[in-house]
């Protein structure tokens, strides 16, 4: 079964995403950059659905820098899930290797269907 990182410092994100996935994925949760890092190396996840703003040390964008910089999750695909939806911060995050951008308020069937062609069950 393919894994899913979810990472968000909204809980009621994170559960609606998570309630969405987990019959077909085992689906795993980080509320900030710094965890985020730490499970994507400890599990290796086909997907990480990434909030680019987020508190602490590390945000979203600079946890996915660091993913495709790290020669074993560089292909990992990374969904970036943002408030910030100007074009400028769309080209900022392809940039760094976001595969792909949800704009919130987003669809979660939208982000469901994405995740499935990219992983078919």
């Amino acid at each position: 079964m393919h894994t899913i990182l979810i990472v968000d410092d909204h809980p009621d994100i994170r559960q609606l995403i998570h309630l969405l996935l987990n019959r077909s994925y085992e689906v795993i949760e980080a509320d900030n950059g710094f965890d985020a890092l730490e499970m994507a190396r400890r599990h290796r996840p086909r997907v990480v659905v990434l909030d680019v703003m987020m508190p602490g040390e590390i945000d979203g964008l600079q946890a996915l820098k660091v993913i495709k910089a790290d020669t074993e999750l560089k292909s990992t695909y990374v969904i970036m899930v943002t408030a910030r939806g100007q074009a400028d911060d769309l080209a900022f995050a392809t940039k760094l290797g976001a595969d792909a951008y949800f704009i919130k308020p987003f669809s979660p069937l939208a982000l469901a269907s994405h995740i499935q062609k990219v992983l078919p069950v």
